[in-house]
């Protein structure tokens, strides 16, 4: 089945860079979207960015300008590059991978990794 592995989170302070790395591997068919979520205490999980298997991009306006999402299809890796960082950046950040099920154009499969921890600190 399909497995999501985040890496490449830590302790970061305000205005620093980081850059988060996730490999997915298993059976990886019809690709729909990947993208990046991120849960802060207290708070909904939210989409930081999303790129799809055509290569067009978006982000969250309060991640825009700071943030950019990179995907490798050939060796189906998705990374997060993150600059400018603020506390507010501060949350889990997931994996996620849709895929189409086989046979519709609309139904998606979602995949998560187990996450990683983000910390801006002053």
């Amino acid at each position: 089945q399909v497995q999501l592995v985040e890496s490449g989170g830590g302790l970061v302070q305000p205005g620093g860079s980081l850059r988060l790395s996730c490999a997915a591997s298993g059976s990886i068919f019809r690709v729909d979207t990947m993208g990046w979520y991120r849960q802060a205490p207290g708070k909904q999980r939210e989409l930081v960015a999303a790129i799809t298997s055509g290569g067009s991009t978006n982000y969250a306006d309060s991640v825009k300008g700071r943030f950019t999402i990179s995907r490798d299809s050939a060796e189906n890796t998705l990374g997060l590059q993150m600059n400018s960082l603020k506390p507010e950046d501060t949350a889990v950040y997931y994996c996620n991978l849709k895929l189409r099920k086989a046979g519709y154009l609309y139904l998606l499969d979602d995949y998560w990794g187990q996450g990683t921890q983000v910390t801006v600190y002053s």
